[in-house]
C-alpha cells in the first residue's frame, strides 16, 4: 500500500525540503542540519514536562510525545524533527516488561537468554501502535513544511538490550548467544526485526518523511559476524517499508569496517560517527552515497571558536558525497547548553556575524 495522498511527501509539503532532497542525493543550496537526541534532556522545557511522568509513559501519550518532538524544532530552527520515542517502545507494546531507568536506560527485569525465552515472545499487534500513529499525525500537522524523521532500533541493538537486560559496553552475552545457539539467535533477531519494522512503518504511514534505523551497538561486531548474522535482519526490518517511497537512513557507532555491508541494506543515506572523516567515509562508496554527520558531541562544550572550526571542517569534508546532512556523530549530551545548538544551526545555515 503506497503513501496516502495526504502524506507530506505526496501532497508536496516536504517533498522539496532540504532534508529530503539531501537524503535522495540532490544537494540543496543550504546544508540541512538536525541533531540526534535533539528532543530531550538538554532542553529545560523538556525537563519541565518530564517531571510529570516517566519516559515510556511520555512516549505513549500522543500529545506529550508530539510536544517534545516539536520543542527543538521551535527552539533551534533545525531542518527536521526526530520523533520522540524509544527503541524499546515496540518491545513494550509486544508485552515485554521493560522500564527506563534514569541515568542508565532501558532495563529488563527478565532478560531474554534462552530458546524458551525467545519462543515466549509474542507478535506485536498492529493496533498497539495506535498511540504512535496519533503522535506522529499530531506532530506532522504542526510541522508543516519541516519533515519529521521516524526512527527505530536495529535488530542487533534491540536484541542486545533484551539479552543483556540493559545497556552493555561490549554485548558479551549477545555475541555469545550469536555463536553458541545460532538458531535461537536468528529467531530472536527476526522477532526484533518485525516489531521494530512495524514500529517504523507505523511512523511513516502516519506522516514521517524519512526513516532512520539506529544500530548503536553494532561497533562490537566483526565484519564477518555483521554480514552473516546481523545484516540480513536489519534488511528484514527495513523491508517493512516496502512500497513506501520514503528515504531510508542507517546510523551506527563504529561502522567504519562494515560500511559496504550497510550500503547493501538498500538505504538512501548513511550516518557516520565522529571517528571517521566524511571524505574518507565517502570514498568507501566511491562518493556516490549521501552521508549524515559527523560533529564530535564532545565539542559541544568546547569554546565556540573550536566548535565552529570543527563544524566548518565537517562541512568541507561533506562536499565529497553527493549530499550531506549535518548532524552529530552520536546524540546530544544532556549537559549541552541549548544555546550552543541554536548557534550551531545558524552557523551551518550561513548566519555568521562578525563575532561568530
Amino acid at each position: 500500500m503506497p503513501l496516502r495522498p495526504t502524506h507530506p511527501l505526496v501532497d508536496g509539503r516536504t517533498t522539496d525540503s532540504a532534508l529530503v532532497r539531501a537524503y535522495r542525493g540532490d544537494r540543496p543550496e543550504q546544508t540541512p542540519v538536525w541533531f540526534m537526541r535533539q528532543a530531550g534532556r538538554s532542553l529545560p522545557e523538556y525537563r519541565e514536562l518530564r517531571a510529570r511522568g516517566d519516559m515510556l509513559q511520555a512516549c505513549l501519550t500522543p500529545e506529550l510525545a508530539s510536544e517534545i518532538t516539536l520543542q527543538p524544532v521551535r527552539r533551534h530552527g533545525v531542518d527536521a524533527g526526530i520523533f520522540f520515542s524509544d527503541i524499546v517502545v515496540p518491545v513494550l507494546l509486544a508485552g515485554v516488561e521493560v522500564s527506563i531507568v534514569a541515568g542508565r536506560g532501558p532495563v529488563l527485569e527478565h532478560p531474554v537468554r534462552s530458546a524458551a525465552d525467545v519462543l515466549a515472545l509474542r507478535p506485536l499487534d498492529p493496533a498497539a501502535l495506535d498511540p504512535v500513529r496519533e503522535a506522529v499525525a499530531l506532530t506532522v500537522e504542526q510541522l508543516g513544511a519541516t519533515p519529521l524523521i521516524g526512527f527505530a532500533g536495529a535488530p542487533f541493538t534491540l536484541a542486545s538490550y533484551l539479552i543483556e537486560g540493559g545497556p552493555s559496553k561490549d554485548q558479551i552475552r549477545a555475541r555469545a548467544l550469536m555463536h553458541s545457539d545460532p538458531h535461537t539467535w536468528a529467531t530472536l533477531l527476526n522477532w526484533c526485526a518485525d516489531v521494530t519494522g512495524m514500529f517504523l512503518r507505523a511512523q511513516v504511514e502516519a506522516g514521517a518523511s524519512a526513516a532512520q534505523l539506529f544500530d548503536s551497538w553494532v561497533g562490537s561486531l566483526s565484519r564477518v559476524d555483521y554480514q552473516r548474522r546481523v545484516a540480513p535482519h536489519s534488511k528484514r526490518a527495513l523491508d517493512h517499508l516496502r512500497g513506501l517511497d520514503v528515504p531510508r537512513v542507517h546510523f551506527g557507532l563504529g561502522t567504519d569496517r562494515i560500511l559496504p555491508q550497510i550500503a547493501a541494506l538498500g538505504v538512501d543515506a548513511i550516518g557516520i560517527d565522529w571517528r571517521l572523516p566524511l571524505d574518507e567515509a565517502s570514498a568507501a562508496f566511491d562518493h556516490a552515497m549521501p552521508l549524515q554527520g559527523n560533529i564530535d558531541p564532545a565539542l559541544l562544550t568546547a569554546p565556540w571558536s573550536v566548535l565552529a572550526a570543527h563544524a566548518d571542517d565537517v562541512l568541507e569534508r561533506g562536499r565529497r558525497p553527493p549530499a550531506h546532512v549535518l548532524n552529530l556523530g552520536h546524540g546530544v549530551p544532556p549537559e549541552t547548553d541549548p544555546d550552543t545548538l541554536t548557534r550551531l544551526v545558524a552557523h551551518v545555515h550561513g548566519d555568521r556575524p562578525e563575532h561568530d
